[in-house]
């Protein structure tokens, strides 16, 4: 964009008049720099003004009538990161749609791909505000796709298209894809770098993605995750305790906690499936508290420490069976299961007591084989 020499010092010079007089240094910044060609110095300096809230009035006509003028010799990615503040200041998602787009269309150069992802994952997010979804999900395969060829790329990329992935299958009600993405995206960012409320939000819809997916049985990264502390002290807190409970197949502890369950429609929805997951978390527990020599166990001994009714225990071990979630086999005449393997988990504190419980016996046992050993094969020793 071609601008005589007076243009720039003249739009300045107004904008400045028209900022606050705490701001307006900022501007002696931007002319400086832009005279001198300073353009790092000057992207720095403009960032560092847009991130000000009282920018906000000005931040269009700065990106429309400066900053475009030398676009091309600046960090794209900062580039981006300028216009997507700017977008901020449009009116509506229709008019942010059409500038976010136009950004993208700017970068889409071999040299600055992570700016085009960039961009092109804040357009998929006001897709998805706006309802196009199938447009939204193009836009995500197509930088996926782009990703997965960088060997490196900036972490804040990363983190806006696992935001917008999740957002994504939230709103799919694809409870495992979403659980997997905003635990990803949480790996991407500082948690301090998200107020209160968002910490909260993201922690209640984790649980909630946790507790009616299908294929989710292991909570373990979610339990050690500290967002999962947000919850503490609020009215969710109790969602807190039924992943642990799940985690630990506590029958009593979540009937004291299912009256909270109608307070959530998806958790209503799946009451019946969720008593189901965590009568296999119990059936897990109970194996994995025996020690590997003890695990033949009959189903009437399973219905006794699960607390599970009699007549559902083989369906019971069958479809933890199926699910991965324990290896071996039943004697259904015998009314026997067989158990050589469970599949590991996050441990409380109750648990790795239990633990060392089990290896202090283990430890007694080694220790009595051994005596015996010495006092039977005290002769040969000797010869």
């Amino acid at each position: 964009m071609a601008m005589d020499t007076d243009t720039i010092p003249n739009l300045l010079g107004d904008l400045r008049d028209e900022a606050p007089d705490e701001l307006q240094q900022y501007f002696i910044q931007f002319e400086d720099y832009w005279e001198r060609k300073l353009w790092h110095e000057l992207t720095d300096s403009l960032i560092d003004y847009f991130d000000e809230a009282e920018s906000a009035k000005q931040r269009i006509p700065l990106f429309e009538k400066f900053i475009k003028s030398f676009a091309n010799k600046i960090n794209q990615l900062k580039l981006v990161q300028l216009g997507l503040t700017t977008a901020t200041q449009h009116k509506d998602d229709k008019d942010r749609l059409t500038f976010v787009s136009a950004l993208a269309n700017s970068v889409n150069k071999p040299a600055s791909q992570d700016a085009y992802v960039y961009a092109t994952v804040a357009v998929a997010s006001i897709q998805l505000r706006l309802g196009e979804y199938d447009e939204a999900r193009k836009k995500l395969d197509e930088c996926e796709k782009i990703l997965d060829g960088f060997d490196s790329v900036e972490t804040v990329v990363h983190a806006s298209f696992y935001r917008a992935n999740a957002e994504y299958y939230k709103s799919k009600h694809e409870f495992a894809a979403y659980y997997k993405n905003a635990l990803l995206f949480l790996a991407c960012i500082d948690l301090e770098d998200l107020d209160t409320r968002e910490r909260v939000a993201r922690a209640y819809d984790l649980s909630i993605a946790a507790l009616v997916s299908d294929s989710i049985y292991n909570f373990g990264e979610l339990l050690l995750h500290p967002i999962l502390e947000s919850l503490v002290k609020t009215q969710h807190s109790w969602l807190r305790d039924l992943l642990y409970a799940f985690n630990s197949g506590d029958l009593r502890a979540y009937d004291v906690l299912a009256g909270n369950i109608s307070k959530v429609p998806l958790l209503k929805e799946h009451q019946t499936f969720l008593y189901q997951k965590i009568s296999l978390s119990a059936l897990t527990e109970t194996v994995f508290r025996r020690p590997p020599h003890d695990r033949a166990m009959t189903f009437s001994t399973i219905s006794e420490e699960t607390k599970v009714q009699p007549n559902e225990i083989e369906h019971l071990i069958m479809k933890a069976l199926s699910l991965g979630l324990l290896r071996g086999t039943i004697d259904q005449v015998s009314e026997v299961a067989r158990i050589n393997w469970v599949q590991p988990k996050v441990l409380d504190l109750k648990q790795i007591e239990s633990m060392r419980d089990r290896l202090r016996s283990w430890d007694s046992s080694v220790n009595q084989l051994g005596n015996w050993i010495e006092g039977v094969g005290k002769d040969v020793w000797a010869a």
